[in-house]
């Protein structure tokens, strides 16, 4: 056990922290935006299989990294553009559509798998590109922190600027202020001009663009690869990440990163006498435990402000 708490306490512990709280961390940054509007996203695990999938294949057939972070963006947004004319033309209610779309982004890319990689598991068979990792000047001299911050691939570096970007959206741009304010009265906000219809739209397309980020880093910086439903719930996780952290900037990262810990946690202590059934479980029961007390504080504040 003694070697298993010092490797825990170590810096590879939080590299590992950090480098498994990425693919949560951007999707959890679009379910926050969809959340403020009113209008939640829960289809950021299928946006995340197609963006990953498209990614792959692109890199895979033109060698271009570039055509292949444009195609991935692309794909993922066109998923949100596809769940909010569904939702917001169609008036069908978003969460079966979203559970339609998941659905569909699993078989789909199973189906185009096969057509293009001739395997129905894994993508191994077609040479993809990979996003680079950086070892920072200077930072990767210091000891302890060194070891922890650099050496990331560049998608996890991102995720702390889409982080900032989060915030400069919400509260320093009229789109922010319009979607914070539809979110908490669209009847208001249409009163006064705003397009609430076109707001929610938006921050749908932006769901997709910071979830397309997650997809890509799955499957071309985690690791090299695409295989079927490799999201692996990921983009549920970031459901509770985001609520944990009350749909806001602080509170989203911070909560992405509990279940970073959590994930990283569940990988380190592999090498224990433990079922493996239950240290893969562990980040699911944590994500079923966290939105327990979530939905039992947030009931307890709408009494609390009822009987007051």
């Amino acid at each position: 056990m003694n070697p298993i708490i010092k490797s825990i306490l170590s810096p590879k512990f939080i590299f590992a922290t950090i480098r498994v709280m990425t693919p949560i961390l951007y999707p959890a940054i679009g379910v926050a935006i969809t959340a403020l509007a009113g209008s939640i996203n829960i289809a950021l695990e299928g946006i995340m299989l197609m963006a990953a999938f498209t990614g792959v294949m692109v890199s895979g057939f033109t060698g271009s990294l570039w055509l292949a972070l444009f195609a991935g963006v692309a794909a993922g947004v066109a998923m949100a553009a596809i769940l909010g004319y569904f939702h917001l033309q169609l008036k069908a209610d978003i969460i079966i559509a979203a559970i339609a779309l998941n659905m569909f982004a699993s078989g789909m890319t199973i189906f185009l798998l096969y057509v293009f990689a001739h395997d129905k598991g894994t993508s191994s068979s077609l040479k993809s590109l990979v996003f680079p990792s950086l070892d920072i000047p200077l930072l990767k001299d210091i000891p302890v922190v060194g070891p922890m911050l650099s050496g990331h691939n560049i998608l996890t570096y991102f995720v702390f600027i889409a982080v900032i970007v989060f915030y400069y959206l919400i509260y320093k741009t009229p789109l922010g202020l319009r979607i914070r304010a539809v979110g908490q009265n669209p009847d208001a906000a249409e009163s006064v001009g705003i397009n609430v219809k076109r707001v929610r739209l938006y921050s749908l397309l932006l769901s997709g663009f910071f979830g397309s980020f997650g997809g890509l880093y799955l499957a071309m910086g985690y690791v090299s690869w695409f295989s079927r439903d490799m999201t692996a719930g990921r983009g549920f996780i970031a459901i509770a990440a985001s609520s944990l952290g009350g749909n806001l900037p602080l509170g989203t990262f911070l909560g992405s990163l509990l279940f970073g810990i959590v994930n990283a946690f569940a990988i380190f202590i592999a090498p224990l006498k433990i079922p493996s059934e239950f240290i893969q479980s562990i980040p699911y029961l944590t994500t079923v435990i966290v939105l327990a007390i979530y939905s039992i504080n947030k009931s307890r504040k709408v009494k609390r402000e009822v009987s007051e």
